[in-house]
């Protein structure tokens, strides 16, 4: 009975792998511009190892070019050498390429082989097509590449960071039309084009469309009727009242806080290190639990973002605010680190993960381009990559034990929480713990743990003892080091002053301190012209489908311009205003005319703007891989509303994959299911998971056959289908009853 939520099942041609190869390998080619992710998967992984261990032999300096291959450019890269090219584009394990790292048949680097986990990123940077900004040698005129500037001072200025206007809002002929000062922004686009704006949705599609967006729950039949019944007597008031009861409701930081938890790159666990290990973060659901507490507490964004970055050194007035702030750093201890063993760069690459959390989370910039060599295209050059790296050279990121894996990290301290109740087993709780000997492979004694049991604990970071500034690491590498850089900010964003709660001049890092409070409040600044761009932008993207800007994590010259540039100052700007509230922004949005449209639009409007940049209609979306599992149980009757109660790893500081899977049925909301990297949970993986390794501002949408056979094969949705059945019987006698019964609670119509 739960068809409603299954696609059409499309017919299945079984192909030959190597059909299937070729297909992969050509829709790559016809794919067009890589994303901005696979850009700087390029720049983080893939770049730094071929200056360090290829240009040597292989780039244009070299003495004598080896075997005629050039590697310092993308056509040199994709041209080959004396063997032909070495790469083919989604196919790594038929490029020359990955056979010259593994050693089988030829050997690159000749003097010894790279590390598992670096020839495994060469792999997955080949799988997922080759992504490489550098510009060609000798591009044709035509190119469409963004030019490279010699000095970072010669970049022309970039829109996203000039001053955020306040534009007041346009004159309109038909001033009837608008709801909300945001549907003026809106209309004068369309007016300006001649066009007119799809009609209003209809009352059944708006509850439906506010309960999606806001909760992430579709609305009963009750309710749905009981909005139709008011829409029908005054439409305003029946919208405010329904928009105001979710926003009040604690399934509205449920859903919301999944969306931040994709940029914090949230997961509980490491995930795979390169050399087969992946540890659990036992202790990582609290900060879970306290972005969804924050934003149904519709805590300040500007707050938000410094205790984030800095919670541990902001003043606070009780235990219960102490231990929150300490649990909100572990937004920058979440990451999936890379194998520490053999890894001279392990904490710099610490950093560089917290710097591209940082840069693109809260700013909309990939800072991480910089740790090389200047940026080749937005205006961060190395000496401001390292003024922000001393900030986080000088804290001491806590990730726990690490399963007790040295050669995936070294175990660290801890918070120790106090107002938090003790943290104990779960009744009749057993755990075997397996670990093995790094050398031998045989089972070794588990170390006991630093603290007693139940002792509340949380992952996040502090400052060190002794904070320093931080060398330019020469082609990123820790090995060759230049100048001490002062600690300090990106020096394109100047901002007349930065308050922080030190006692220093404003704006300057003491010498016994880190920098992170200053940092936390420069980013949190009402003047700084980023965070609230990009953070309006992330909700006017959540409750339409598109942002304003079309690349979320990117405002960086690669990224596109706003479609509405005064409308995006003018939410940045009422945002700030308005106290840095989400939930006041979510409302306004959710209120005005533009949010309210239908889809169905009349042909000039689609001939005239296919992508619907103007806003001018409605578009239909995808669920999200969670609200399609929470909409299911919603219908089966089966959904526990309750609040999540830890999770299942959270007395389990083990590898996850030695354990099997540690996957248990659930009817709680799926944000509380167990979220590992490597292994997500079962009932969400078919449907565009993030991979939880980077920020991830907006889920890749994809429509494949195993979606459909996942639905219709699943024991979770075959269970919910059963007790869907189960209570339309037992409600309904007759089956004309139990029909209707069943259109009720599908569809809630």
């Amino acid at each position: 009975m739960l068809h409603t939520a299954i696609p059409a099942m499309p017919r299945v041609v079984l192909l030959s792998s190597a059909v299937v190869a070729s297909f992969f390998a050509a829709a790559i080619a016809i794919a067009g511009e890589p994303t901005t992710d696979e850009l700087a998967f390029f720049e983080k992984k893939i770049r730094p190892v071929l200056v360090k261990h290829c240009y040597e032999c292989h780039s244009a300096s070299a003495t004598e070019i080896g075997g005629k291959l050039l590697l310092d450019s993308r056509d040199g890269m994709r041209k080959g050498g004396e063997s032909g090219p070495v790469l083919i584009a989604g196919q790594p394990d038929k490029s020359v390429l990955i056979r010259a790292l593994r050693y089988h048949g030829l050997e690159m680097p000749p003097d010894a082989p790279l590390p598992e986990a670096i020839v495994n990123d060469f792999a997955t940077w080949i799988r997922l097509g080759a992504a490489d900004p550098r510009i060609p040698k000798a591009a044709p005129e035509t190119t469409a590449a963004k030019p490279v500037i010699a000095t970072v001072a010669d970049r022309p200025n970039l829109w996203s960071l000039e001053p955020v206007q306040h534009p007041q809002p346009p004159a309109l002929r038909n001033q009837a039309w608008v709801r909300d000062p945001i549907d003026r922004f809106v209309l004068a686009r369309i007016e300006a084009e001649g066009l007119v704006p799809a009609a209003d949705a209809d009352p059944r599609t708006l509850v439906r469309r506010l309960h999606y967006d806001l909760i992430g729950l579709p609305p009963s039949y009750a309710e749905t009727e009981r909005f139709v019944a008011v829409y029908r007597q005054h439409a305003a008031t029946a919208i405010a009242e329904c928009v105001d009861r979710l926003l009040a409701t604690p399934q509205f930081g449920e859903h919301w806080g999944r969306y931040w938890l994709d940029v914090a790159r949230y997961a509980e666990s490491n995930g795979n290190d390169g050399l087969g290990r992946n540890p659990t973060f036992p202790h990582a659901w609290r900060y879970r639990d306290y972005v969804i507490a924050a934003l149904n507490d519709d805590m300040p964004f500007d707050q938000f973002v410094t205790e984030q970055i800095a919670g541990d050194l902001m003043p606070s007035n009780s235990p219960a605010e102490r231990d929150r702030r300490l649990i909100a750093t572990g937004f920058l201890a979440l990451c999936a680190k890379p194998a520490k063993a053999m890894n001279t760069n392990f904490e710099m690459d610490v950093v560089a993960d917290q710097l591209d959390l940082i840069g693109r989370g809260f700013l909309g910039l990939s800072i991480g381009c910089a740790r090389c060599h200047d940026h080749k295209f937005d205006p961060i050059p190395t000496r401001d990559y390292y003024a922000l790296a001393g900030i986080l050279t000088s804290t001491e990121t806590l990730w726990g034990t690490a399963a007790n894996e040295g050669l995936t990290a070294p175990a660290t301290d801890l918070h120790v929480l106090k107002a938090a109740p003790p943290a104990l087993p779960p009744a009749g709780f057993i755990e075997t713990v397996l670990m093995l000997d790094s050398a031998t492979g045989k089972p070794k004694p588990v170390p006991k743990a630093k603290w007693p049991a139940g002792t509340p604990l949380a992952m996040g970071v502090r400052d060190r003892a002794k904070p320093a500034d931080a060398k330019i690491h020469i082609k990123g590498e820790g090995s060759s080091l230049g100048e001490v850089v002062p600690r300090g900010f990106l020096s394109a964003i100047s901002l007349p002053q930065v308050v922080e709660a030190a006692d220093d001049d404003a704006g300057t890092i003491g010498p016994e301190q880190s920098g992170r409070l200053q940092l936390a409040a420069w980013v949190a600044h009402a003047d700084n012209p980023l965070t609230a761009r990009v953070l309006v932008n992330r909700i006017w993207q959540q409750m339409f489908g598109e942002g304003i800007v079309r690349t979320p994590d990117d405002f960086g010259v690669y990224g596109e311009p706003p479609s509405d540039r005064q409308l995006l100052d003018y939410l940045a700007s009422r945002f700030a205003a308005e106290g840095w509230s989400v939930k006041k922004l979510i409302r306004a949005v959710a209120l005005s005319r533009t949010y309210q449209l239908g889809v169905e639009a009349d042909a000039k409007l689609l001939a005239s703007d296919p992508l619907n940049r103007r806003f001018a209609r409605h578009e239909r979306r995808r669920l999200s891989a969670e609200a399609l599992r929470d909409a299911m149980l919603h219908a089966s009757g089966q959904l526990d509303r309750s609040p999540g109660d830890g999770s299942l790893v959270g007395h389990r500081d083990i590898l996850v994959n030695l354990a099997g899977s540690l996957h248990q049925p659930s009817r709680r909301r799926s944000v509380y299911l167990c979220y590992l990297r490597s292994s997500p949970p079962p009932e969400l993986a078919p449907f565009d998971l993030p991979e939880f390794t980077s920020v991830t501002g907006r889920r890749d949408i994809s429509t494949v056959p195993g979606q459909a056979l996942h639905l219709y094969n699943s024991p979770f949705v075959v269970e919910q289908a059963e007790q869907f059945a189960r209570g339309v019987v037992k409600d309904e006698k007759k089956i004309a009853g139990r029909i209707a019964a069943a259109w009720r609670r599908a569809y809630g119509r």
